[in-house]
């Protein structure tokens, strides 16, 4: 798995057309490479692989047919299948809805595998799967993606991914879908324009409203694509089940209108786990763990160590709004004391008890093992984003006597919904940009940081979705220690907050600029494209490729690769270099 970094910036137009190419896509079989969703009667949701150890994977597909239906399994070391290695029976039916998983072991470390299944005389597309590695590696590459939304385009950036041969696995850090739904609903606009319109129609709910959107979101091509060559390593964000979950509620979940919340949670989590190549709770060395539990540890060979967490459903308080306590901030003083008493209060969990442990203990053990790196895959970025003052760097009009004006809370509401003068407001008292992201909850940011030092592990590589944007951000904890290093990805199709919040592209390009140059621990920013982040490991260096598709509107599109920046081990960290 040793390779020299290589440029992926390549047309899916020109690919699809044999004109153009990189030595970076040379190496995927063009089976692997659908240029359309398939029309697989049996197979239209395609194949998937996921959630590798050393000796196994689990595989994915699902069948569209009625009743019980059984089939078989396929596994190869050759995409011509000239000799099978392992094959299997399957079994399912509408209580599952139809969706196949099986866990493919003994095999072997560091392996890839070529995989399909078969009903009848019916043949899955082709499937690539990668095995974990053992013993000496000198490099991983990791595809960091976030943010599908089908509304709002076609997943390009999986395509990407897809074609993108130094990617040895995908790691996608949640909102794999969005809950959203409604003639009005956000994005709906954009649906309509492009024929991209959410199924079903109305927000998700219930059981069959989430295996819909899940069957949805696979039919894309790019989706497709990168699940056929890919093995994924995944955790969830707050659409796969609603807006702004905690452990007792959501901020999108009305319980006089959509019911008990308990039972809407369950029923998402229920269809993830059909349609998403993961293990089941079964299938985990540690036994009696739940599927809402669901975190996981992989290591890659002397090389690293990735550990995803579980922040949305088993420990998460509440999310603070700051329209419940506008009106006591007033000057420097009181937002501070907001940030320390409120923000900042005690016993603010995200991560429940076993989470921590499980990563308390992974981390040890890597630096027990003398590996170089340390990664966190994080769904939402960690990093402290305190917005800048933007009406005294002119990029927003000062909002305050339309505050001042209000005749009422609820006009007051009405104009506080109005971007330019939440981020206005925001700036003027150095407030977190979203509460609900770990600027939310610092209290738990740095019991985290705690927890990493007694490891001895303040060297983290921390890989981050949710925000929309792209980001390089440098850690700390709250006595100014480092505390390792920080890439995020903007969405593989969701807009960037910016932009969708009708600021324009100048003024979401300099509010990019205001972001670096005025937040400390923010090196770059751009919230301006879509893509993925490939992220390289080697023995003491790396390099972090921000690959941007220059639309999403239509299935042709072209790659950009708008920055590199290195990263390195020095002196027991974790640096930007």
């Amino acid at each position: 798995m040793t390779r020299s970094f290589h440029p992926a910036e390549v047309s899916r137009r020109a690919l699809l057309a044999g004109i153009a190419g990189s030595a970076a896509f040379l190496t995927v079989p063009s089976a692997l490479l659908a240029q359309a969703a398939t029309t697989n009667p049996v197979f239209r949701h395609g194949v998937a692989s996921g959630d590798p150890d050393a000796a196994s994977v689990v595989l994915w597909t699902r069948v569209t047919a009625e009743g019980a239906v059984s089939g078989t399994w396929e596994l190869s070391g050759t995409p011509d299948f000239a000799q099978v290695l392992k094959s299997g029976p399957f079994a399912t039916d509408p209580g599952r809805n139809h969706t196949v998983k099986v866990l493919a072991n003994g095999l072997a470390p560091g392996g890839v595998y070529y995989y399909r299944f078969r009903v009848g005389e019916t043949v899955s597309p082709l499937g690539r799967a990668r095995t974990l590695p053992e013993g000496r590696l000198d490099r991983l590459g990791i595809a960091l993606a976030s943010c599908s939304n089908y509304a709002f385009g076609y997943f390009n950036a999986y395509d990407a991914i897809a074609r993108d041969a130094d990617v040895d696995f995908v790691l996608h850090t949640g909102d794999y879908i969005y809950e959203y739904g409604g003639e009005d609903g956000w994005g709906a606009d954009v649906a309509h324009r492009i024929g991209r319109v959410h199924a079903p129609l109305h927000e998700i709910v219930s059981l069959a409203d989430y295996r819909t959107r899940h069957a949805q979101y696979k039919t894309d091509a790019g989706s497709q694509a990168m699940h056929a060559n890919h093995t994924l390593l995944a955790c969830w964000d707050d659409h796969e089940s609603a807006n702004n979950p905690w452990k007792s509620g959501a901020q999108n979940h009305q319980p006089g209108t959509e019911g008990d919340w308990a039972t809407r949670r369950a029923a998402s989590i229920r269809a993830y786990f059909e349609w998403m190549p993961v293990r089941e709770p079964e299938w985990l060395a540690v036994k009696g763990r739940s599927r809402m539990q669901f975190w996981r540890g992989y290591s890659f060979g002397d090389l690293a160590t990735l550990q995803t967490i579980e922040t949305r459903h088993t420990a998460r308080a509440k999310q603070i709004e700051y329209m419940d306590h506008a009106e006591s901030i007033v000057d420097a003083a009181s937002a501070q004391r907001f940030k320390t008493d409120v923000l900042g209060a005690p016993d603010r969990p995200i991560l429940s008890p076993e989470c921590e442990a499980d990563l308390a203990a992974a981390l040890t053990r890597s630096v027990e093992q003398g590996q170089p790196w340390r990664v966190i895959g994080c769904p939402m970025v960690i990093a402290r984003v305190d917005v800048p003052d933007v009406v005294e760097l002119g990029l927003v009009a000062d909002p305050s006597a339309r505050l001042a004006a209000a005749k009422s809370k609820e006009e007051l509401a009405r104009i506080a919904a109005d971007p330019a003068v939440a981020v206005a407001w925001k700036g003027h008292f150095n407030l977190p940009d979203y509460t609900d992201a770990w600027g939310g909850y610092p209290w738990a940011r740095e019991r985290l940081y705690e927890l990493s030092r007694k490891a001895g592990a303040g060297d983290l590589v921390f890989l981050s979705g949710d925000s929309h944007s792209f980001w390089a951000n440098r850690l700390a904890d709250d006595a100014g220690r480092p505390t390792g290093i920080e890439f995020g990805t903007a969405g593989i199709s969701s807009p960037g907050d910016f932009v969708d919040s009708g600021f324009g592209p100048e003024t979401s390009r300099a509010l990019d600029r205001a972001w670096a140059e005025h937040i400390p621990e923010v090196t770059w920013t751009d919230n301006m494209h879509q893509g993925y982040v490939r992220v390289e490991f080697e023995r003491e260096r790396g390099m972090a490729t921000f690959v941007g598709v220059d639309t999403v509107l239509t299935p042709s599109y072209r790659t950009m690769v708008l920055r590199r920046i290195p990263f390195a081990r020095q002196e027991g960290r974790t640096v930007l270099t």
